[in-house]
Parts: C-alpha cells; sequence; structure tokens
C-alpha cells in the first residue's frame, strides 16, 4: 500500500464516521415503530376477540386504519434516511477504491460451494451465533447451494504400495491405515464427541445444527465468560470430566487451571493477613487459612506427580514462605504476569476445539486474514508482470514468498535423508515400523524386486504394507 493510500485512511474513516452519525437512531427508530404497529394490532385482535358483536369489531377495525398507516409512513422514512446513508457510504468507498483487476480469474472454490457454506457455518457456530448459523444453513439449502455429493474419502489415505509390492497378501489392507501426526487416540469416524459422522459435506452442513454440538460451544462461551471474571472453577470441572482425552493428548490445561486456582488461594490468605478482602466468585475451594490451599493441593495434584513432580514441589515449599512471599525464591511462581488468565482462556479454548476435532481458530478467519494479508502484494506482482509484458511461469507456487506470520505457515517440507529430496504428494514420508521415515520412492529402492527390507539407519527389516504413509 502506498504512501498516499495510508494518509487517505484517516479521511475516509473520518467522512465515513460522519455519514454514519445519526444512522442508527434513524433505525432504532424504524425498529420501534414497528414495535408500536405490532402492539396496536395486538390490541385490536384482543378487543375483537373480545368483542359480542361484529359492529364493534367493524369499528375497531375503521379505528386501526389511522394509527397503522402513519406508523408505515414513519418506518419508510427512518428507512430512506438510512438507505440514502448507505448510497453515500457506497459512492465514498468506490471512489476511494477504484475496481482493480484481480490476479486471477480461476476460482479454486467455485465448484465447492458446500465446503464454503460449512466453513461459514462452523465460523457463525465458533463465535457463538447458533440462530444465525440456523436460518443460513436453510438459506443456502433453499437457494440451492448445498447438493449432494458422493462420500468424501478420508483425507489422509491409506498407503498404496500395490506398485511396490505386486505380490503381497490382500490381508494386508488392515495395515494399510494412515498414522496421523497428532492425536491417535481419537480417530476422525470416532464422533462421539462431534454428535455425528457423515462425511458428506450437505450432510455435515446439516449435521451442525445438531442442539449437542451447539449446546457444547454453548458450554465453551460460558467457561470462557468466566474465565473473564477470572473463576476458574467451571474450566477446573470440565478438565476433571475430560481429564482422559486431555491425558491423551499430552495437554498441561488441567494441570495449570489446578495450579492458578491453588496460587489463588495461597494469594487469599496473603490478603486475609493483611486485613484486604480478597474475596471474589471463587469462593468454592475457600477457606481463610492454608489448610484450604493445602486440601486442595493433596485432592488436585497426585494425578500430575509424574509429570510435574518439580513443579509441584515448588509449589509445596513456597507455604514455609507465606507470610513473605514477595521476598521468597518462590515470587514468580505467586507473581503472574496480568495475561495469565488470557493464556488460560486460549489454552483451554484450543483444547476444547481439539476435542471436537476443530483447529484452535476458525478457518474462515485464518483463510480470509491471509488472504488480506498476501493480496496486496500479489496484485501489485502481477501488475508489474503485465506491465512488463511478461508471464506466470511458476507452477504449483508463487514467484514470490508471502509475507504471512509463522501462525499462519501450516505446509511442512520433510527432506528424504537417503535421497536428500523433499517429499510432495506424489512422494510422501513413510514411517517404518522402527519409527525411521523415508521417501516413498528411497522405500521402494529399497526394497526393489523383493518384499522385505532392511532400514538403512538399524538393523530392523520389515514388509512394504508394514510401512505407513504420515501426515507432517
Amino acid at each position: 500500500m502506498s504512501s498516499q493510500q495510508e494518509t487517505d485512511i484517516p479521511a475516509l474513516l473520518s467522512e465515513l464516521n460522519r455519514l454514519a452519525n445519526g444512522t442508527t437512531d434513524r433505525l432504532t427508530a424504524a425498529v420501534a415503530d414497528a414495535d408500536n404497529i405490532i402492539n396496536i394490532l395486538q390490541k385490536a385482535r384482543d378487543q375483537i376477540a373480545e368483542a359480542s358483536s361484529s359492529h364493534t369489531a367493524s369499528l375497531t377495525l375503521t379505528r386501526l386504519q389511522n394509527p397503522v398507516r402513519q406508523g408505515f409512513e414513519a418506518i419508510n422514512d427512518d428507512l430512506k434516511k438510512s438507505d440514502r446513508v448507505r448510497k453515500d457510504v457506497g459512492k465514498v468507498l468506490t471512489k476511494r477504491f477504484p475496481a482493480r483487476a484481480l490476479p486471477t480469474e480461476h476460482d479454486a472454490m467455485a465448484k465447492h460451494p458446500e465446503l464454503i457454506n460449512r466453513a461459514i457455518t462452523w465460523h457463525l457456530l465458533r463465535e457463538g451465533q447458533f440462530n444465525v448459523a440456523s436460518t443460513f444453513i436453510h438459506e443456502a439449502e433453499q437457494a440451492g447451494q448445498l447438493q449432494e455429493q458422493a462420500p468424501v474419502p478420508d483425507k489422509r489415505p491409506p498407503i498404496d504400495d500395490t506398485d511396490m509390492d505386486a505380490d503381497q497378501d490382500e490381508e494386508a489392507d488392515d495395515d494399510n491405515r494412515t498414522i496421523p501426526n497428532g492425536d491417535v487416540s481419537r480417530s476422525r469416524t470416532d464422533t462421539s464427541y462431534l454428535g455425528g459422522g457423515d462425511d458428506e459435506p450437505m450432510a455435515e452442513v446439516r449435521s451442525l445444527e445438531s442442539h449437542q454440538l451447539q449446546e457444547k460451544f454453548s458450554t465453551m462461551y460460558s467457561i470462557l465468560s468466566e474465565l473473564k471474571q477470572h473463576n476458574l472453577i467451571p474450566a477446573i470441572q470440565w478438565a476433571h470430566q475430560n481429564t482422559e482425552e486431555l491425558e491423551s493428548r499430552g495437554s498441561d490445561l488441567e494441570f495449570e487451571l489446578c495450579k492458578r486456582q491453588y496460587v489463588y488461594l495461597v494469594q487469599q490468605q496473603q490478603q486475609q493477613q493483611q486485613g484486604t478482602s480478597g474475596r471474589s466468585r471463587r469462593d468454592d475451594h475457600s477457606g481463610g487459612d492454608l489448610s484450604s490451599a493445602m486440601a486442595y493441593a493433596r485432592s488436585n495434584f497426585p494425578p500430575f506427580a509424574d509429570r510435574h513432580a518439580k513443579e509441584i514441589a515448588q509449589l509445596a515449599s513456597a507455604l514455609v514462605f507465606q507470610s513473605n512471599l514477595p521476598d521468597s525464591p518462590y515470587a514468580t511462581l505467586f507473581s503472574p504476569p496480568d495475561s495469565s488468565f488470557d493464556d488460560i482462556a486460549a489454552s483451554f479454548t484450543r483444547e476444547f476445539c481439539s476435542l471436537l476435532g476443530l483447529s484452535a481458530e476458525s478457518p474462515l478467519y485464518v483463510a480470509a486474514t491471509a488472504g488480506a494479508i498476501s493480496l496486496p502484494k500479489l496484485m501489485k506482482y502481477v501488475e508489474q508482470i503485465t506491465a512488463a509484458r511478461a508471464s506466470w511461469t511458476t507452477a504449483q507456487e508463487l514467484a514470490f514468498e508471502t509475507p504471512l506470520p509463522n501462525n499462519m505457515i501450516y505446509h511442512s517440507i520433510f527432506v528424504c535423508p537417503v535421497s536428500k529430496e523433499q517429499t510432495t504428494d506424489e512422494n510422501p514420508p513413510m514411517m517404518l515400523p522402527c519409527g525411521h521415515v523415508l521417501a516413498k520412492e528411497s522405500l521402494r529402492n529399497l526394497v526393489r524386486s523383493h518384499s522385505r527390507y532392511k532400514c538403512p539407519y538399524c538393523p530392523v527389516e520389515g514388509q512394504l504394507r508394514e510401512a505407513r504413509q504420515i501426515i507432517l
């Protein structure tokens, strides 16, 4: 973006704010007028229902005409003024941002509207907009955008090694399952937490209306709301209920929540000793002396002793210095930064979504943000090669580096230690039973005309059907 464009942004915002002044009041007035009409009609309906003669009903309808007409006129006046502002805003934006040709006319998602609809629906659900998500699903169906499709196969397909070993038995099918890079305890077909498992995009989007799924997101937002109030109890209860799933993922969320609650109990005692009232909404485990903190530690820390023994020992030893913690060797444990609850909330959201089989952030948000960051540079590049009468000659990659932050770079690169080549979709990484990883082509070269191979890095031997494709 040029410096001139950057200078114009404040002026644009000022102009938009000027146009927007009063628009909200007009819309509020229109809603109030509509509510007034509804009230008038309801009263008239009640009067007609209670009327004993048709003359009374006719008189009521006659008296109803003028108030209703005046109400509609008031609504039209309000909406006309709001619509005039909308048109003015459109003109300002068109003037400030003239239409420019996109870098390419190819739309990779044009033939997959159901995937876009699914992403939008998921985003609305993740934001807690359940009614909006339900309305969007129904309107998309009515518009014919959701079409029935054949079941979509698993995105992590099993290894196809028929050309690598033509003589192997068909019974090896069960051994050709892909090993994912993350949680192997919950497969893609395990829908006990989602409440549905249909792979068809149409059915999956419809299943997002399930009350069970909406209840889970409602639970998430309820707990996040409590975390904003520094109330850890609901989050701890949720972590206890899902302790097995969190443990299988190697998550430290449950321990961090219990640790933070323990710190709170100790700090509360400090505040009481100083004559202050340190009570808050987390009084479920408070007791006014160190006995409450010690009892809480005894009942909650033992399951984490193997993984966090050192930290638990430090937390327990800190009680010796309880009267003067700020000057003790454990001061840092009891002086968490102001952002600690934000970190806990982010960690909770990440783990909650992981148990639902979702990423920590909305894919729609990530895609839109990445596009907004990358598109200006891409458009500038296209303008330059067009002016130079050149053409885009690269395939399967961009001709320049996109300025994306590290948290938006998802592609992984694995270099085969044997061939020194990067793996591709056609030559994916394969894990041997011993745990070493080679490229598929390298593994094929090891086997040659035999069905068995020897790992180049250890004495283990194996068969081709024992190798698994991995997704990094």
